[in-house]
């Protein structure tokens, strides 16, 4: 089983979007700092997850979740725990 996955940065709010065959291991390395693109953004949350049966299937909704269109679907898709997390954040001036 293949896993595409979107963390959550607590520190700044962004998504981080990748795929592994192991995503517990995987969400493990990123929270201790093992993985560069995150070590900067911890800690992680784990937003949003699905399942391939082949790794070129999870690499390759990978690459839809980072474009444009793809943000719109996961934003369409997880509108309700994002507008939850906004509204726990003090607004900044």
């Amino acid at each position: 089983m293949q896993y595409t996955y979107v963390l959550l940065s607590e520190q700044d709010g962004r998504f981080y979007t990748g795929s592994s065959g192991d995503l517990r291991a995987r969400f493990r390395d990123h929270n201790a700092g093992r993985v560069h693109s995150t070590a900067y953004r911890r800690p992680l949350k784990l937003h949003y997850n699905e399942a391939c049966l082949d790794a070129a299937d999870a690499c390759r909704r990978e690459r839809f979740l980072k474009t444009g269109k793809g943000r719109r679907y996961l934003n369409t898709r997880l509108k309700q725990s994002l507008q939850m997390l906004r509204a726990n954040k003090l607004e900044r001036h």
